[in-house]
């Protein structure tokens, strides 16, 4: 029997990529890499991730072929401080743009001085435009030269092809009109378009830079030292020298470095950057303090527990790092457009050269500025940047407000959700359940809360959590049990003092032959209709009491049901308690149906019930004991306390744990969408429309490089709007 081999994913940070064509070229190749199992290049974030078989990997063969394919790469280690390189290198990208187009124009105005104000056309002027025009065309635009090499290399055509045809196009027929032939030069028209196009990239990394500030901003909550004490002293650290076990000391007004347990001392943390939640939360011996939160009054020393890549702060970034980079399949369509348009445009160029010159019997000059301005203005750039863009800017809007959206697909799925199913426990409620009445039959309501409590100590579940309390609140000694076992989504039975005791649901009592009276189930009724959870208890046999326990309905749980409702989706409550308790807190928060007495195994069938009648089905849980539904709706939305974010089962994390946020994520893939769809219609539309214009010779091949820019831009401007958008 084959070992089935671990996956790991790798990250790379590329540089040299000009448009979406090479992301796709550097994907292809990495796919065909041996124990490659998946490849996602990014353009716009500049990441390429690739899913490997752990035992049998080579990282410098990875990069090797990325180097083959004409960028370069370096790989991307665990710890923040690679992703902090990362974003220095592309604020060093953004300002080399900027001194490339700086150049670019200082030597471009002499030559459009020369040629279209003095219109000088004596030798010694072409001879000037030659050399001015000659370093914008080979040293500011080597970089075309080389891309389109490398793509005729790889057997493919991109950006970089269409710009070094058209440019070279207008160059080197100048050239030879300069010293072979007779005629007008056309050296601006090279020069203005190199000049166009470097100040479309330089704005577009800009504004990238931009779509990317979610992560900057998560990397700048990240402390940068630590106090440790070492051998007796207090020593002040760089963060990734820390180690598990160390013993940190914070100060008020410090940032706490990394995760860990409070050792010594109180105060209370800002948390905000996790929870949201604006009001500090005090902390104590033994509770859990998170990296890159504030210490706002006491000293206190804690161990670290988590560090470099496992703290909360590394899982977030790396959570909304993966989704930037992720491909949402709306995005094929532009890709499969991409890899046919360039040699579909080359096409129609030389048409368009060949109609004019040999059908209309223009002269060359004016067939070939025609074919130039084609080439020029149809670079699919911007239908490349219209997916990519859009889910940068609407998955760092989500996390920065503690909405984590695990990739573009979930964007796209979350858009078409119809009906929202809510686990009740945790969720709709706050999971903490209190007891809230006791009801004896033959014996009094502190000797039920003894022998309950007794056996319920053993348990793990949330409602046994408040019998035990209750019992200690009220200071009743409680014993040890024995011949403990629990059923799951029945109840628990054990022996106390002698007697053989059950506590459970009425389904329980019946399956083990304890019959109820109507009494009985008269109080247990009303006690349910009040929505309280409500466990009998017998002793030998006989029904001793009652114990009704209420877990508290979260406030924010009405607004997003009524939100939702607004939005036109169905709402479903899903739990194991009984009908008329599940009836009454559903009516309470008007959720629409309810799935009662479900036990957690069935969830999932319920869920594929649901999808079955023809619904996008979206489901709310803990993440943990609702990993099953999760896995099985269309739409797995995890409720996070800020721990284990990177592991949850859900495609959405909800750090801040609040049910508002649930129609809060579905309108932001809604808007992110919407994005989408603009920014590819525009894309498609200016390419519909600037095609013919140019190849009817109605526009001039420098202005057609402007337009081509300037439509990248606007389409990356386009999807920085989401940033201003309320949800």
């Amino acid at each position: 029997m084959n070992k089935q081999k671990e996956i790991k994913k790798y990250k790379y940070a590329i540089s040299g990529m000009h448009c979406a064509s090479c992301a796709l070229t550097i994907e292809k190749k990495l796919k065909n890499i041996r124990g490659v199992l998946n490849a996602e290049v990014n353009f716009p974030t500049s990441l390429a991730i690739v899913e490997h078989e752990a035992g049998d990997y080579n990282d410098d063969e990875i990069i090797n072929v990325i180097k083959d394919a004409g960028y370069s790469a370096s790989s991307m280690d665990d710890d923040l401080s690679s992703r902090e390189h990362n974003q220095l290198i592309k604020e060093k990208e953004i300002k080399e743009e900027r001194n490339r187009f700086i150049i670019s124009l200082i030597l471009t105005i002499p030559v459009l001085i020369l040629s279209m104000i003095l219109r000088n056309t004596s030798f010694e002027s072409k001879i000037a435009q030659f050399f001015l025009a000659g370093i914008v065309q080979f040293y500011i635009g080597f970089r075309f030269y080389k891309g389109a090499y490398y793509a005729g290399k790889n057997k493919t055509a991109n950006m970089d092809t269409l710009v070094a045809g058209g440019t070279s196009a207008a160059y080197f027929y100048s050239l030879a009109t300069t010293f072979f032939l007779q005629g007008e030069v056309f050296y601006e028209t090279a020069a203005l378009l190199i000049t166009f196009i470097v100040l479309g990239k330089w704005l577009e990394a800009r504004t990238k830079g931009k779509a990317g500030e979610a992560i900057k901003k998560l990397l700048g909550l990240q402390a940068k030292t630590a106090r440790v004490v070492k051998n007796g002293q207090d020593i002040d650290i760089p963060i990734e020298n820390v180690v598990v076990g160390d013993i940190i000391i914070v100060r008020p007004g410090e940032k706490i470095p990394v995760d860990g347990e409070v050792m010594e001392g109180h105060s209370v943390v800002d948390e905000s950057m996790i929870s949201g939640e604006s009001i500090p939360v005090e902390k104590n011996i033994s509770d859990n303090v998170v990296g890159a939160t504030i210490n706002k009054t006491g000293s206190f020393k804690f161990r670290a527990t988590k560090i470099g890549n496992d703290t909360i702060l590394a899982q977030i970034i790396n959570v909304v790092e993966e989704a930037q980079s992720s491909r949402a399949p709306i995005q094929k369509f532009a890709d499969m457009v991409s890899s046919y348009f360039v040699p579909t445009v080359i096409a129609v160029a030389l048409i368009t050269f060949i109609i004019w010159y040999f059908f209309i019997l223009s002269s060359f000059v004016v067939a070939l500025l025609a074919f130039t301005a084609v080439l020029v203005i149809a670079c699919p750039c911007a239908l490349g940047l219209a997916t990519p863009t859009a889910i940068m800017v609407g998955t760092g809007k989500g996390a920065e407000n503690g909405i984590l959206v695990k990739g573009g697909e979930v964007l796209e799925v979350a858009n078409k959700v119809n009906v929202v199913v809510f686990d009740k426990t945790g969720t709709l409620t706050k999971g903490e359940p209190e007891v809230t009445n006791v009801i004896g039959f033959d014996m009094s309501e502190d000797k039920i809360l003894e022998i309950a409590a007794t056996i319920e100590k053993r348990s793990e579940h949330p409602l046994a959590e408040a019998i035990v309390n209750k019992a200690k609140e009220k200071s009743i000694m409680i014993g040890e049990p024995e011949n403990f076992k629990a059923i799951v989504g029945g109840g628990v039975t054990a022996e106390v003092e002698g007697s053989k005791v059950f506590i459970g649901t009425e389904r329980f009592m019946k399956e083990n032959n304890i019959i109820l009276s109507s009494q009985l189930i008269s109080s247990k009724k009303e006690l349910e209709e009040d929505g309280k959870t409500v466990m009998v208890i017998s002793r030998d046999g006989v029904v001793a009491g009652l114990i009704g326990v209420a877990d508290i309905v979260r406030e924010s749980a009405k607004d997003a049901i009524a939100k939702l409702h607004k939005m036109g989706i169905k709402t479903v409550m899903i739990t194991g308690d009984n009908e008329r308790t599940a009836n009454a807190i559903a009516k309470y928060l008007s959720v629409e149906s309810v799935f009662a007495e479900v036990l957690p195994e069935d969830k999932a069938k319920k869920i594929k019930e649901l999808q079955d009648n023809g619904n996008k089905v979206a489901m709310v849980g803990d993440g943990i004991n609702d990993a099953p539904a999760l896995t099985q709706a269309d739409l797995g939305i995890a409720m996070g306390s800020g721990t284990d974010i990177a592991i949850e089962s859900g495609g959405i994390v909800l750090v801040k744990n609040d049910s508002r946020d649930v129609p809060r994520a579905i309108m932001l893939s809604k808007l992110t969408m919407r994005k989408i769809k603009q920014n590819m219609f525009w894309a498609l539309f200016y390419n519909s429309v600037g095609i013919p214009i140019a190849a009817l010779g109605l526009l001039k091949a420098e202005f057609a490089g402007l337009a081509m820019a300037l439509s990248s831009v606007s389409v990356v401007a386009n999807s920085l709007l989401l940033r201003r958008k309320k949800f």
